[in-house]
């Protein structure tokens, strides 16, 4: 019975892992429509929280900070400050947003309509 439990317990938890990581990536054009002309808020494991305007020109704003956004391929890059860019692909669930590393999730956030804080 204590085999047959731990069985079903490990079964679980890896369907678990397995649905995380089966999500679906968002195509480089549908990352562009959703983000572009929105503003982002969520939170980055390595960075902490954060709340961008993604301009139509690529352009990030925020409160103390700006940089610039492109799309390679499936992936959004990010660069501020002139420092070289860094890239995701985007799991993209109506505004939720989960942001996709070389080692899994590494963030997540909503899509907020436009620029409400005029960044």
């Amino acid at each position: 019975m204590a085999r047959t439990i731990s069985f079903l317990v490990l079964c679980v938890g890896v369907s678990s892992i397995s649905s995380a990581n089966a999500q679906t990536t968002s195509s480089g054009a549908g990352i562009a429509a959703a983000i572009s002309g929105n503003t982002v808020k969520g939170t980055m494991a390595a960075s902490g929280g954060f709340e961008e305007f993604f301009a139509v020109d690529g352009q990030i704003r925020s409160s103390d900070y700006s940089g610039s956004w492109t799309i390679d391929g499936k992936r959004l890059c990010l660069s501020y400050d002139g420092d070289p860019a860094s890239c995701w692909e985007l799991v993209i669930d109506g505004a939720n947003v989960t942001w996709i590393g070389r080692y899994g999730e590494e963030g997540s956030g909503i899509i907020i309509p436009g620029n409400p804080k005029g960044f």
